[in-house]
């Protein structure tokens, strides 16, 4: 087609203006970029193309879309309109009404001063293509409120649309790194899927694809919570203005330059990450991660969020509100993540230790269970330590306090141990001494080699102790002072009476009378207690210590 002298392209503006929302505002490459990808998105492009060019010859950024493209009179009317208020026109929709369009303001056409001072843009619809340069030197130093760009209009194929834009004279000097591009516009954009593919490619290298898993590509996400099914409530803030989104925990703390969570509206970020407000000297928020879509802020009458779309304007009764639930659901995560957390680190310390502390807690008295959970809780939900160094802290507590501390389980023997054990849990003292004490009687006389009377009886009771110890065993045979003499013979013979009187009087003072009388009227009336039982497990645990000494006597 044969350029038409009468029309012309035109661009009005103030030089102040397009320096300050353009160059200043948008001097971030992906921040740049993003605009141009969210126009290839109103423009209904099915895909969307980051062509990065670095060598000898040639540095340029190259933004290829399918899009609708625009038309002489749309390129005039519209894209160099600065500051049309796109949905006062369009409802907010693009061009078919397809999608909801991101863009509202008609200030990110400038975003490619942010980064190139050479701007060519090729566009096609209904059989026509319209190329034109626009150059920055140009702009900011014409002399007249009006910009006329270089054009050319050709007949090219009807089904051919599409628009592409291609950045050189390029204010970055830095090598292109394209991975952390591709990273940094995931983390601006929700819209990324099937109906909308984007990709980068370096060089003519192999392509990445920009979507939600890039975000958080080196996220070890520990614990998820899915919004709004996290809140039961169906009347809930978070229902009734249909946010949703995903957050996440990891399990080590994230870098500052990770922390927060993001908003989104219509696919576009419109708050950079962040915790509203919220006491974010807990360390919880060293963990935290995640996004939501809070449509409803995009669809207000009046313009809610930023030109550079980094936040909300947070004193206005709707953001004020949404702030508010945002904190709310941060905190009711936070016990959440508590608890959970504390679950997690519980396990794994059961399996590193063999310490079960929910099975040991019930073990203990009430007051000492206070102090042992809070401890334990320091440790494992509050304290930085190491996983490693947790379960040395929790191991050497349960060795210090073990199952049922109370009742000095721990100094017992484990003869006295292994035949109490369930009654012993089970706070069943008097039969836990009754039951040790059959046992003790079992292990002397498998000791002694089952000693009988005249008539041919196994002996048992007082008789067998005042049968064996002293005639049969001696318990102190393997016993010299640290010099290698010999103890006194006094000191012998008080001990080896000893374990003879003491062995018969648990015998005749403790066996007999939990044998003869009812145990209901031994407690109530004090005669003997439970104290009392627990005190003979201790002395049991004493006598069981010597028989492992013991020998027969001739035998030492």
């Amino acid at each position: 087609m044969a350029k038409n002298e009468e029309q012309k392209l035109i661009m009005s503006f103030d030089p102040q203006t397009i320096e300050h929302l353009g160059v200043k505002m948008y001097s971030q490459l992906p921040n740049a970029i993003a605009e141009l990808i969210a126009n290839s998105y109103d423009a209904e492009s099915p895909e969307v193309h980051i062509i990065l060019t670095d060598n000898e010859k040639e540095k340029s950024i190259a933004v290829v879309d399918k899009g609708v493209g625009m038309t002489f009179d749309e390129i005039n009317d519209r894209f160099l309109r600065i500051g049309r208020k796109r949905r006062d026109s369009d409802n907010g929709l693009s061009p078919n009404g397809l999608r909801k369009v991101t863009g509202r303001k008609g200030l990110g056409k400038l975003a490619f001063f942010g980064i190139g001072d050479t701007i060519q843009i090729i566009t096609r619809k209904n059989g026509n293509c319209v190329n034109f340069t626009m150059k920055w030197n140009e702009i900011i130093h014409s002399k007249t409120p009006d910009y006329e760009p270089e054009y050319l209009v050709q007949a090219c194929d009807p089904k051919e649309h599409g628009t592409t834009i291609v950045l050189t004279d390029l204010k970055r000097k830095t090598a292109f790194d394209a991975e952390g591009l591709a990273n940094s516009l995931a983390r601006l954009f929700d819209l990324f899927d099937d109906n909308f593919v984007a990709d980068i490619t370096l060089n003519g290298g192999a392509p990445i694809f920009i979507d939600k898993s890039l975000r958080y590509k080196n996220i070890d996400a520990q614990f998820n919570w899915k919004i709004p099914a996290f809140v039961e409530n169906k009347k809930h803030y978070i229902h009734r203005m249909h946010i949703s989104g995903e957050l996440m925990a990891t399990e080590k703390p994230l870098k500052p330059g990770f922390r927060g969570i993001t908003l989104y509206a219509h696919g576009r970020m419109v708050n950079t990450p962040e915790f509203f407000g919220v006491g974010e000297s807990s360390h919880f928020y060293s963990y935290l991660i995640g996004w939501l879509d809070v449509d409803f802020v995009d669809e207000q009458e009046d313009d809610i969020i930023s030109t550079d779309r980094q936040s909300l304007s947070w004193d206005l009764p709707i953001t004020s509100e949404l702030r508010n639930n945002l904190k709310q659901l941060l905190s009711t995560i936070e016990r959440d993540w508590r608890g959970k957390r504390k679950m997690e680190r519980e396990k794994r310390i059961t399996e590193k230790t063999n310490v079960d502390v929910e099975r040991w807690y019930p073990t203990l008295a009430p007051d000492i269970q206070k102090g042992v959970k809070k401890i334990v809780n320091s440790v494992v939900e509050n304290s930085e330590l190491e996983e490693e160094k947790q379960s040395e802290v929790i191991d050497a507590l349960h060795s210090l306090i073990p199952e049922y501390a109370q009742y000095h389980w721990r100094r017992l023997h484990q003869t006295v141990k292994d035949a109490s054990y369930n009654d012993y849990k089970n706070e069943d003292f008097y039969r836990a001494v009754a039951e040790s004490i059959k046992r003790y009687e079992s292990c002397v006389q498998e000791k002694a080699e089952y000693p009988k009377d005249a008539k041919g009886n196994l002996k048992d009771g007082k008789d067998l102790m005042f049968t064996v110890f002293g005639s049969v065993l001696t318990v102190t045979s393997n016993y010299k002072r640290p010099n290698g003499r010999d103890f006194k013979p006094i000191t012998i013979e008080n001990i080896e009476t000893g374990q003879q009187q003491m062995s018969a009087g648990v015998m005749s003072g403790v066996r007999n009378p939990l044998a003869h009388e009812e145990i209901v009227d031994l407690k109530v009336s004090g005669l003997f207690t439970e104290n009392d039982c627990l005190d003979i497990l201790s002395l049991l645990s004493h006598l069981f210590r010597r028989l492992d000494d013991a020998v027969k006597k001739g035998n030492s």
